[in-house]
């Protein structure tokens, strides 16, 4: 009851927002610039932002800095913003995430509040899915900032740190969320100001924001020195996992999210590897090597999980199905997939410092959103950034017609019956998107097509730099598409291709029929892939394909809620009932809920790092902007700072005291952030042993800070004190100081080592001990919600008191 009348008054202060901003945009239309030559709508931008560095506040100028985009956007692109656009434009400028379906001209409605951003000269990010959809955004775009005297520019993976600097300079910069906080790791390791390529944080526009600040918030972004090669015993442990048989000697959790060893497993692995107690404290790397390749041989599967090309593991996205680039597992399980494939071993280096996405864009004085899916996880949203969603109704009502789901007993009845509706709708010329899963479906139904004489478009994580081009002729006469998740986030599907050609013809069809093939876990991965349909009020058709034995079904047990009478045998033909839908969607909810609170209780750990990280950063920031003068010899060792004063002067003396200082800091975060990890790989132990894992871990982390701290102070005098007082001594710590210039990096999701040991006990019948379970391929925060569940067990088992 008390929720629903929340759930009301939110509801009626939503509305009553979009009706003040309904008010503002008939302002805004007021406005008439139509008369104005083009040089004189340069002079007005430029009265606004002098108006502003006079001290103006900046909703003061809102009406007319909007009346003059839209004139810009008129006469650079030939187009007129829609009022849809500019109420998005004006929510976004006051910190909101907006909701907006997909062909509604998102791309577009943030031009607004980007240009009002940057007129205070701090500059706008504008966060992109892609590469791709930086580039072509900011080409697109650029015109009408142009034309308002703002610059604008991009950033790419390989674009060279001079010209990274040059886009960064710009007013506007378009760039993926990944290389803009790669960027920032990189400047966190530079020795001089001038080195550093980006500025102040101020205002960011987070486009597809579900997707990067939900689905991708807790992947940490990761900045690495060249490291070593792995030479371990990995490969004779994979020859030893793989004599393992499944039921037999391990076994997989229901939801086959994790693998543990029987006692059978146990006793045959311990025997193989000559170990008596393989969980001895003094076999915890024994212990994680097995973890990594039993989840690696058992759990991760070739062109489901990963691919490989050219000679290299790449990782395939869950959410999007896109190769994740530069994302590995955690090092152990990547590792080991390399073993389990007979790769050579990837180098992992020494990590040097490490930011997640999510408290990467909390750096940014402002931030706001735009996606066609907010709205699903609309509470999160507002706990972990502070934004407020306000959905943007169409401008045109969605003309999209979504068929229910048809449902069948076994895949190979819902691949009979797809491959019979496609050829039936390729037959009339209607385009066809297909969505799948996983690149190893795609290709099944690629395959499948081609044997009943439909040729078809795949786009998958093997050919997804085709992306564009593919996408471009989804929506043509005739066009059949099998694509994973990934298809066309961020670019729309236009009917008749770029040049509309049959346009008509194929709205007379009945549009673009998407068909997806099973359901995700995420509603919101649904709800994307059927946005795909019916864009800006074309015609369109949706439906899912499915059956008791996809994934989502089996390992969800959804099949075995559904009562008997329902559920009938193996049949061709699909089953009729409108429940089992009704449960898919219950599951779907739980799921994300579920998500949801491991995702918050993830938070609590990263917190910990981050407020730590954070403390080193602002004071590494000082010495390198010279914000903290260098007199440490001079304090402390005042007859060694007189000789060197004699010999080199005191700006040399400054600026070696600067790079030491520098330089050890950035050794002593890198043995925090390893002492941090080992901290984490021992985690399972502390919840065997009852123990509260969060307290455990934020009392060993502050342990390891004090020592960063003191650690930092002693080794600059060290330093300092113990080099030679000569040109070549004073050369060679110079030269041993330098910042590291073979860097690289790599992301890893948040079941890192530490995150996905976790040890749980497997009952016998009788109640006693038949085996220990290892669990492994889970975040920590599973071991933590478990934790409450399992604690009197493990402590009965293990005899553990408080």
């Amino acid at each position: 009851m008390e929720k629903n009348i929340l759930q009301n008054i939110e509801h009626l202060s939503k509305k009553a927002e979009y009706n003040i901003y309904k008010k503002i945009v008939t302002e805004i239309n007021s406005v008439k610039f139509d008369a104005l030559q083009k040089e004189n709508i340069l002079n007005k931008s430029t009265e606004l932002r002098e108006k502003l560095s006079q001290g103006i506040f900046i909703d003061e100028i809102i009406i007319e800095a909007f009346a003059l985009v839209k004139e810009a956007i008129k006469r650079s692109l030939g187009l007129t913003a829609y009022d849809e656009q500019l109420i998005a434009g004006i929510a976004m400028h006051k910190g909101r995430l907006i909701e907006m379906q997909t062909g509604e001209g998102k791309t577009l409605a943030a031009v607004f509040p980007a240009y009002l951003n940057a007129l205070t000269g701090l500059g706008c990010h504008i966060l992109t899915f892609n590469d791709y959809l930086a580039a072509r955004d900011a080409v697109w775009m650029g015109p009408i900032y142009e034309m308002l005297g703002l610059t604008v520019g991009f950033v790419q993976d390989d674009m060279s740190m001079k010209d990274r600097q040059k886009a960064y300079s710009c007013d506007i910069t378009y760039i993926t969320a990944k290389i803009a906080g790669f960027d920032y790791l990189r400047d966190s390791i530079c020795y001089e100001k001038s080195q550093c390529i980006q500025r102040v944080f101020n205002f960011v526009i987070v486009d597809e924001a579900d997707s990067i600040i939900i689905d991708e918030a807790r992947i940490p972004l990761v900045i690495a020195t060249g490291g070593f090669e792995n030479n371990s015993t990995l490969s004779a442990t994979m020859d030893i996992i793989r004599k393992l048989e499944p039921k037999i000697h391990y076994d997989k959790d229901e939801y086959e999210r994790n693998v543990f060893l029987t006692e059978v497993g146990l006793n045959f692995v311990e025997k193989q590897l000559f170990c008596d107690n393989l969980y001895s404290e003094e076999n915890l790397t024994l212990l994680n090597e097995v973890h990594n390749t039993l989840y690696a041989e058992a759990l991760l599967k070739k062109d489901i999980d990963y691919i490989i090309r050219d000679n290299k593991i790449e990782m395939v996205d869950e959410f999007t199905g896109r190769v994740a680039e530069n994302r590995h597992w955690p090092d152990g399980i990547q590792a080991a997939i390399e073993a389990k494939e007979k790769l050579g071993f990837r180098s992992r280096g020494r990590v040097m410092n490490q930011i997640t996405l999510h408290n990467f864009i909390l750096l940014y004085k402002k931030v706001a959103g735009m996606t066609a899916t907010a709205m699903d996880s609309e509470e999160e949203i507002r706990e972990f950034y502070g934004l407020e969603v306000l959905v943007i109704p169409p401008h045109v009502p969605c003309k999209r017609i979504d068929h229910p789901d048809v449902i069948f007993t076994h895949k190979e009845a819902k691949y009979q019956a797809l491959i019979k509706e496609i050829v039936r709708v390729h037959a009339t010329g209607q385009p066809i998107l297909i969505g799948n899963p996983n690149v190893k479906e795609s290709e099944y139904l690629a395959l499948e097509l081609k044997k009943v004489g439909v040729q078809c478009q795949v786009l998958n994580a093997k050919n997804d730099e085709l992306e564009a081009k593919i996408i471009e002729q989804a929506g043509t006469l005739g066009a059949v598409t099998v694509s994973t998740n990934m298809a066309g986030r961020g670019a729309d599907i236009k009917l008749g291709g770029t040049n509309y050609d049959n346009r008509e013809k194929i709205i007379a069809l009945g549009g673009l029929y998407v068909i997806g093939t099973n359901r995700h876990e995420s509603k919101r991965i649904d709800k994307q892939l059927k946005g795909r349909a019916g864009r800006q009020g074309d015609a369109g058709m949706f439906r899912f394909f499915i059956s008791l034995e996809d994934d989502l079904i089996k390992r969800y047990g959804i099949d075995k809620i559904i009562p008997a009478f329902i559920r009938p045998k193996n049949q061709e033909k699909p089953i009729e009932s409108s429940k089992i839908a009704h449960k898919i969607n219950q599951v779907q909810r739980i799921i994300q809920g579920q998500d949801s609170d491991l995702r918050r209780a993830l938070w609590k750990y990263s917190e910990i790092i981050e407020k730590q990280r954070l403390q080193v950063h602002l004071r590494r920031l000082e010495i390198l902007e010279d914000r903290e003068p260098f007199n440490i010899l001079k304090k402390e060792n005042q007859e060694l700072y007189e000789k060197l004063n004699i010999i080199f002067g005191e700006e040399c003396i400054n600026k070696l005291e600067k790079q030491v200082t520098l330089y050890n800091i950035d050794e002593s975060f890198a043995n925090y952030l390893s002492d941090v990890a080992s901290i984490q790989e021992g985690i399972n132990l502390k919840i065997i042993g009852g123990k509260n894992p969060l307290r455990e871990f934020q009392m060993e982390t502050n342990q390891c800070f004090d020592i960063l701290q003191q650690d930092i102070q002693e080794n600059i005098l060290t330093d300092l004190t113990s080099m030679e007082l000569t040109e070549s001594g004073l050369l060679s710590l110079y030269q041993r100081i330098e910042p590291p210039t073979a860097t690289w990096t790599y992301l890893v999701k948040d079941n890192t080592i530490m995150d996905c040991l976790s040890l749980i006990l497997i009952g016998s019948g009788g109640g006693g001990i038949a085996g220990i379970g290892i669990l492994v391929g889970t975040p920590i925060v599973y071991a933590m919600v478990l934790l409450e569940k399992i604690s009197m067990t493990l402590k009965k088992k293990f005899n553990v008191n408080n």
